[in-house]
C-alpha cells in the first residue's frame, strides 16, 4: 500500500510566524488596534481573512468587506516584504534530510497549508519539487480545523487514509487531520497535544513511524 505524509509549512519544515507577528502588529499599529503575542498565538493555521476576523473581534471593531479586504492585503505586502531573503538555510533541522529520506521510501508527499504564499515560501526555499501535490489557501475556502485541506491534499495523492500521515505543529491543524480520518502527528507546539496520534520531538522521528 502507498503512503503519503501531509506537511503543514510553517511551524514544521520551516517558521516564519514572527515575520507574520511583525506584520500584524504593523498592520494593527496603523488602525489603533490591540495587538500582542497571545493574540498573534490565536492566529497560528487560521486564514488570512480569518485571524483579520479574530483581530477585529478582539478589538470590537467593525470593518466593510472592502476595508477588510484592504487590511487583509496590506498585512500581507508586509509579510511578503519581510520573506525576500528566505532561502534553504532558513528549513527548519532536519527537515531536508526528513524529506529526502521519504522521497527515498517512496513515500508521496503533499503540502497541506491555509497560507495562500505557500507556493512562494517552497520556491524560495527550493524544495518545490519534492512534493507530488500542494494544497494551499488558494485551493480551500475553509480554514482549519476544517479538514478541507487535509482531504483535498490526501485526495491528490491517491493514498488510502489509513496510510496518510499529517504532520502538524498546530491544534487547530492536528484537530483539522483528525476531522479527515488522517493519521495526525504533533510537532513543536503540537507535540504535547492530547488529540495527536502520534508525537515527535523532531522531524527525522516521522521516519519511525512511517515505516
Amino acid at each position: 500500500m502507498n503512503k503519503g505524509v501531509i506537511f503543514d509549512l510553517d511551524g514544521v519544515l520551516v517558521s516564519t510566524d514572527h515575520y507574520h507577528y511583525l506584520a500584524w502588529k504593523r498592520m494593527a499599529e496603523e488602525e489603533n488596534l490591540a495587538f500582542d503575542e497571545t493574540l498573534n498565538n490565536q492566529l497560528r493555521g487560521v486564514s488570512r481573512m480569518a485571524s483579520l476576523d479574530i483581530i477585529l473581534t478582539y478589538n470590537k471593531a467593525k470593518y466593510s468587506d472592502e476595508a477588510k479586504t484592504a487590511l487583509a492585503t496590506k498585512k500581507n505586502t508586509y509579510y511578503r516584504v519581510s520573506l525576500e531573503d528566505l532561502n534553504p538555510t532558513h528549513m527548519l533541522p532536519g527537515a531536508l534530510k526528513t524529506l529526502n529520506t521519504l522521497k527515498e521510501l517512496g513515500v508521496k508527499l503533499a503540502i497541506g497549508s491555509s497560507s495562500k504564499n505557500a507556493r512562494y515560501i517552497l520556491n524560495k526555499l527550493e524544495i518545490t519539487d519534492y512534493f507530488d501535490a500542494i494544497v494551499d489557501g488558494t485551493d480551500i475556502t475553509e480554514s482549519k480545523p476544517h479538514p478541507e485541506v487535509f482531504l483535498k491534499a490526501q485526495e491528490a495523492l491517491g493514498v488510502e487514509k489509513s496510510a496518510c500521515y499529517v504532520i502538524e505543529d498546530a491544534e487547530s491543524g492536528i484537530e483539522a487531520a483528525n476531522r479527515a480520518n488522517l493519521i495526525s502527528i504533533g510537532i513543536n507546539d503540537a507535540e504535547t497535544s492530547p488529540q495527536a496520534k502520534h508525537t515527535i520531538h523532531a522531524l527525522p522521528e516521522l521516519i519511525k513511524i512511517i515505516n
